[in-house]
């Protein structure tokens, strides 16, 4: 690794953003250069390299019409995006990389060598394609040179301004880059329609970069001291955590909250400055999918709901099966009590079954108890 090259992995291992990078058909020197350097954790969340037909079908789910293409590295780099939003700490830039290549082989191809790599953040796209001068390298060389653009990419998402040699022949050889920004409502409506999973709001001094995320999820309309109270609490029980809101934009039984709406609801947590998390599913086995070891902050009428079989299509199995996989994925529930019609519950009125017992807890009603809810601030305001 020449110096200028180690100097901007350097740089790249120093800046804030952490990536996932996934990789087919070459660049494979990238990840020893990436790797070979101190501090290489600051970066990198996860590295796949699927080159089977069956490991890209489970990467992207489905196979790729074809495998060396502009829309195969774009698709590889945004399913590797949203692995590092579940990965990464909430508020934490992140980047999907993805590479796809057709380089030198023990047979010959009849095509051209070239390369596509793709480079996903919550705010735009990168991406870079090289058709190679064929037979001027080995595949070693071929190989270095597509390592050497996927550094690059990696730079550019990080804010890395260092210029890299990327080895290629001026004569025959030009890299195309082209960048996209996404505007907030492209990156909404891309939340609301599936393509990313999570959108975090935090102030960058507000970063924490260890701990275990504690979750009050919920609609906040209005956000209320209740709420910040209740997982100011939820957060002293649990060690070193990160307090997170979260709400999801799309309702099990309703449309999909307006644009406006959705503004109107992070905009409360922006000018506290709390972190808020936006996801796109309203049900707890799939925001446990997105935010692995997490505490998540409920009411007891939810853990009511949460233990109910009629929620699980009648069934005793599928509800214990549901609430062991939520365990599996290191969540679990602190149960603040509620007002439900005259009486106030908490979590010991509850019956949990047994193989679930451990997957609640408690919150003490002497330590926290408010009555008032969303829905009775917003019918007294109407008045």
């Amino acid at each position: 690794m020449d110096t200028v090259l180690r100097a901007v992995v350097e740089a790249v291992h120093a800046s804030p953003t952490q990536a996932v990078l996934c990789l087919s058909g070459g660049a494979s020197q990238a990840l020893g250069w990436l790797l070979s350097v101190p501090r290489a954790s600051n970066t990198v969340l996860e590295v796949t390299v699927p080159y089977s037909r069956i490991a890209m079908l489970q990467f992207l789910g489905r196979v790729p019409a074809q495998y060396t293409s502009r829309e195969t590295a774009e698709e590889i780099a945004l399913a590797a995006y949203n692995r590092a939003l579940r990965l990464a700490i909430p508020g934490v830039p992140v980047a999907g990389i993805g590479f796809t290549g057709a380089l030198v082989s023990a047979t010959p191809k009849r095509g051209d060598h070239r390369c596509y790599v793709a480079a996903r953040t919550q705010s735009g796209l990168w991406e870079y394609n090289l058709t190679l001068s064929k037979g001027k390298r080995d595949r070693i060389g071929e190989d270095e040179v597509t390592s050497r653009i996927l550094i690059k990419s990696l730079a550019d998402v990080c804010g890395v301004d260092l210029e890299l040699n990327l080895g290629l022949d001026d004569t025959f050889e030009k890299l195309n880059v082209s960048n996209k920004q996404y505007t907030e409502d492209e990156q909404l409506n891309q939340l609301i329609e599936g393509k990313i999973s999570i959108m975090a709001f935090v102030k960058s001094q507000g970063l924490v970069y260890g701990g275990r995320k504690v979750i009050l999820p919920g609609s906040f309309n209005p956000l209320h001291e209740g709420h910040i109270r209740l997982l100011e609490v939820a957060c002293s029980m649990c060690e070193g955590s990160i307090p997170c809101f979260e709400i999801s934009a799309v309702n099990a039984d309703k449309p999909p909250l307006a644009l406006g709406e959705i503004k109107k609801r992070v905009k409360q947590f922006q000018d506290i400055g709390k972190i808020l998390i936006l996801t796109n599913q309203p049900y707890f086995y799939k925001k446990a999918e997105l935010l692995p070891d997490s505490t998540f902050v409920v009411g007891v009428d939810t853990a009511v709901r949460l233990i109910n079989p009629m929620y699980y299509d009648g069934s005793y199995e599928k509800m214990l099966e549901v609430l062991l996989g939520i365990q599996n994925l290191g969540c679990d529930f602190l149960v603040a009590g509620r007002k439900v019609g005259e009486t106030f519950q908490v979590l010991s009125d509850l019956d949990v079954p047994e193989p679930v017992q451990k997957l609640f807890r408690g919150i003490d009603a002497n330590t926290f108890r408010v009555d008032i809810s969303s829905t009775e601030l917003r019918a007294a305001s109407a008045l």
